[in-house]
C-alpha cells in the first residue's frame, strides 16, 4: 500500500465525518488520551529522531493532532489538522476487533518516504477516540538509524534484568543474584548479611509482591517476622539489630 500523506481534512469532506461518532466527549476520553502522551514520548525515545509519532484527538478535525514527536518530518506539530490518510486508515478499523492498521508507505510534502502504522484508541465503549500514528523516515541514512540502537562509548552502568516466567520466579532469581552479590561484598560481616538482604531487596522493590516475604525468610531460614524488623529499621532508618 502506498499514499501521500498531504492533504488535510477540509470541511466540505463531509462524507469523511460520517466515519466518526459525534456525542461530545466525556472526561474518561480525555483522560484515555491523556494517558497515551507518556507513550508517544517514551515510543520517540525508544525508536530514534527518524520516527515521527502523532497522537490524535478526534474530538475536533481540525487541530486533532495533540502530542507529537519529531514533527520536523512532516512539519506538524501540536494543533495541526487531521489528514486525509488517518481518516482512511480509520475507516479500515472500524471494526471493534480491527485497532491496528497495516503497515503502508506513504510521502510527506517534503517527498521523503516513510512506513507508517496507525493505532486505534478506544475508549471503555470501543468508541475510537483517538488515533497513535508512526511513521518512519525511510529516507534518514541507514548509518543514523542504526547509531540509535548502538549503545555509546561510555555506557551508564546499568542493572541487570530478570526476564522471569512468573512472578514467583522473579523473586527467586532476584533471591539467588541478591545472595551471591552481598557474598562477594567483602565489607559485609557474615552477621550482618542477612540483613544486607534484605535490605538490597527492599530497594528493588521485591518486596512489593504478594508472599515474597515468605520466600526470602525461608531461603534464608529467619523468620518472616525479622524480615518485617529489618523493612521497618531501613524505613525508619535504623540499621542497628541482629539476625533472628
Amino acid at each position: 500500500m502506498f499514499f501521500f500523506m498531504s492533504r488535510s481534512l477540509l470541511t466540505n469532506e463531509t462524507s469523511e465525518l460520517d466515519l466518526l461518532d459525534q456525542r461530545p466527549f466525556e472526561q474518561t476520553d480525555f483522560d484515555i488520551l491523556k494517558s497515551y502522551e507518556a507513550v508517544v514520548d517514551g515510543l520517540a525515545m525508544l525508536i530514534g529522531s527518524h520516527c515521527e509519532i502523532v497522537l490524535h484527538s478526534l474530538q475536533d478535525l481540525k487541530c486533532s493532532a495533540i502530542r507529537i514527536a519529531n514533527g520536523e518530518h512532516t512539519g506538524r506539530k501540536i494543533g495541526s489538522p487531521i489528514t486525509d490518510l488517518a481518516l482512511r486508515m480509520l475507516h479500515d478499523m472500524t471494526g471493534a476487533d480491527s485497532s491496528v492498521s497495516k503497515c503502508y508507505f506513504t510521502r510527506a510534502k517534503s517527498g521523503v518516504l516513510m512506513k507508517s502504522l496507525t493505532i486505534a484508541i478506544r475508549n471503555r465503549e470501543q468508541r475510537v477516540i483517538g488515533l497513535l500514528c508512526i511513521n518512519m523516515n525511510l529516507d534518514v541514512p541507514f548509518s543514523q538509524i542504526m547509531n540509535t540502537f548502538i549503545p555509546p562509548e561510555t555506557p551508564e552502568v546499568g542493572s541487570a534484568v530478570n526476564f522471569a516466567s512468573s512472578v514467583e520466579d522473579l523473586v527467586t532469581q532476584t533471591l539467588e543474584f541478591t545472595i551471591e552479590e552481598v557474598n562477594a561484598d567483602r565489607n559485609v560481616s557474615n552477621n550482618a548479611k542477612n540483613r544486607q538482604i534484605v535490605l538490597n531487596l527492599y530497594e528493588k522493590g521485591i518486596f512489593d509482591i504478594k508472599d515474597a516475604i515468605n520466600q526470602v525468610a525461608d531461603r534464608l531460614n529467619i523468620s518472616k517476622h525479622t524480615v518485617y524488623l529489618y523493612i521497618r529499621q531501613f524505613k525508619s532508618g535504623d540499621f542497628q539489630g541482629q539476625d533472628k
